[in-house]
């Protein structure tokens, strides 16, 4: 099962007492800032929690899984994540 972010919203109404829109637009805001960073090409750094990281992929030979067709696929960005120790602790 996943956390949603109607999740997290309802979980930081409970813990801080905000009221459910000013927690919605504090979510909101955050995922905005982490969004529009990511897309200027900067890492995201959340002490304790990880780090989010902008990574050129190069272009390369792929395969149609349908038909088996190769194909060139485009230069691209992806987002990768790598834990904090801090986490990986917790969660082991």
């Amino acid at each position: 099962m996943s956390l949603t972010k109607a999740q997290i919203v309802e979980n930081i109404q409970n813990e801080t007492g905000l009221t459910k829109i000013k927690a919605t637009d504090t979510v909101e805001t955050l995922l905005e800032i982490i969004k529009s960073s990511l897309a200027d090409g900067e890492n995201v750094l959340v002490s304790g929690f990880g780090k989010f990281c902008v990574k050129a992929k190069q272009q390369r030979k792929g395969r149609n899984p349908a038909t088996g067709e190769e194909m060139m696929l485009d230069e691209r960005r992806v987002v990768t994540f790598k834990c904090s120790g801090k986490l990986r602790e917790k969660i082991n």
